[in-house]
């Protein structure tokens, strides 16, 4: 029995999407009149389809499905919106404030302030209390996400020096001293917060995210220990950490089309999912064990590399993907990745406004969509492990190239070969990392001596990288913008059909 391809939740889908996206650039009280007008022209649609066209019948579910999602969208981003303006924002802009907040995100690395200087760090935060600097009784009760910035102070500005700059630990609450800055509708942060003095933590991380940073310590320990590629990649393929990734590292991983195997992405968690599904299938488990099994990695996954709002966006989408590829059900598992990208939009409609939310639903598309089948119409040349280890990259790049192209106009030629020999590497810099993390809290020598394969692997994924950017033609111009995005569709469109398409004299 074939199974067809479920679309009848897209619409639905597309219409949160697209009210997520103009829900965030609105005030609260301009979204909940953009719910009320688009609750009236559904009904008034409706009512279209039922008495003018009769033939419409299984139009007018999706038509309600898909306005009833873009009305519960909005209304959950008017009160969204309505709680993270509630506070003195625009009063205290360009003013210098105290704030107690509770981080949200891992630092990021910042330029240096001063040639020579050591580079500052910037990462997120929810803020619960807001005050001026002053001092005073005036404080408000907030919650609203801000993006905080730290620099070392230039010795030459007549300041007292400071030599390093630091973050505080993910999860844990702290006092902050800084110039607020407003920031403008449509962004997930509320404000910047550019710090002026060091922050202070009131309290430690909770039990669930303390329980992970000695495994992160362990294994930043162990790749310290290392030298060239793998130092940095070691903790960026295991719990996610690409703060120790060479510049160069990072351009030639971006060019060979395997940034997604460090980064917190779809592709990452997928990947993680379909090696523990497959590893389950080769030692014959039991089919009701494997989907736990999937979600046990993921979860373990995302606990490693710390719930924020990308990661559990990266988590859903990346299980969505690998589900859809071992179940071969693309019909299934269309209809779950437009269920959980409605979930999301309306658990965070923010995420609307970010590349890699795209990137995410089109990378999972890809794979239920092109990865099944393909990995079906290859198994009896290669045999099903090869088939889906080839199908996975093509399925992702073919659906993720025209918003790539949007980002940088070229196109990476190497990308697939590039994935299709890093992927051996794959498995034990995972697998071995995460055990070497682990055992490496208990036993620091038996955890280094876990970690050199893991490391061996992670050299081999960074010398893949090196010469895939190396190679003649690695990257080819592309037509840049709109124009270009749309011919390069239309192109892998076209590839797709030919790879899934059947040859004459072929068995039916």
């Amino acid at each position: 029995m074939s199974d067809r391809l479920d679309v009848r939740l897209a619409p639905a889908a597309l219409a949160a999407y697209a009210a997520a996206c103009c829900g965030v650039r609105a005030s609260p009280g301009h979204a909940l009149v953009a719910a009320g007008a688009v609750a009236c022209m559904t009904f008034v649609v409706l009512l279209v389809l039922s008495f003018v066209v009769p033939v419409a019948d299984p139009v007018a579910p999706v038509v309600v499905l898909a306005g009833g999602v873009a009305v519960a969208v909005l209304l959950a981003t008017a009160v969204q919106l309505h709680v993270r303006d509630d506070g003195p924002w625009s009063r205290l802009d360009g003013r210098s404030v105290r704030v107690v907040a509770e981080v949200t995100g891992d630092p990021q690395r910042l330029a240096a302030a001063w040639p020579g200087g050591p580079p500052g760090v910037a990462w997120t935060a929810d803020v619960r209390r807001l005050a001026p600097a002053s001092g005073g009784p005036t404080a408000w009760a907030v919650s609203a996400p801000v993006r905080v910035l730290a620099h070392a102070t230039d010795p030459r500005a007549g300041a007292q020096p400071t030599s390093t700059v630091d973050a505080p630990p993910f999860g844990s609450t702290v006092e902050l001293t800084g110039t607020l800055q407003v920031e403008p509708r449509g962004r997930r942060s509320a404000a910047t917060i550019v710090l002026t003095a060091r922050w202070t933590v009131l309290h430690a991380p909770p039990a669930p995210v303390a329980v992970t940073s000695p495994v992160r310590a362990s294994v930043a320990s162990q790749a310290a220990r290392m030298r060239g590629d793998a130092a940095g990649l070691l903790p960026g393929v295991t719990v996610g950490d690409t703060s120790g990734v060479s510049d160069d590292l990072a351009a030639a991983m971006r060019t060979a089309g395997l940034t997604h195997l460090v980064a917190v992405s779809g592709a990452h968690f997928a990947l993680v999912g379909a090696l523990v599904l497959s590893g389950l299938g080769a030692v014959r488990a039991p089919r009701w064990l494997r989907a736990p099994g999937a979600v046990a990695a993921g979860l373990t996954m995302l606990l490693l590399v710390h719930p924020s709002a990308s990661v559990v966006r990266a988590a859903v989408m990346g299980l969505v993907g690998a589900l859809g590829i071992v179940l071969g059900r693309p019909g299934r598992a269309t209809a779950a990745l437009a269920t959980a990208c409605v979930v999301l939009l309306v658990l965070d409609p923010w995420l609307a406004t970010e590349i890699g939310f795209a990137l995410s639903v089109l990378a999972t598309g890809g794979l239920v969509v092109l990865g099944g089948p393909l990995a079906v119409r290859w198994s009896s040349r290669c045999g099903r492990p090869v088939a889906t280890a080839l199908a996975v990259p093509v399925a992702a790049q073919l659906a993720c190239a025209p918003v790539v192209v949007l980002l940088t106009p070229s196109v990476s030629t190497w990308s697939v070969v590039a994935n299709l020999a890093a992927a051996p590497a794959v498995a034990p810099a995972t697998l071995c990392g995460l055990g070497a993390g682990v055992v490496g809290t208990v036993w620091p020598a038996a955890g280094q001596l876990l970690a050199w394969p893991a490391g061996a692997a992670c050299w081999w994924i960074g010398a893949v990288a090196r010469a895939a950017a190396g190679a003649p033609g690695a990257q080819v111009a592309w037509l840049p913008g709109p124009v270009g995005a749309v011919v390069l569709a239309l192109a892998c469109v076209c590839a797709a059909v030919l790879l899934l398409r059947r040859r004459r004299g072929a068995g039916t």
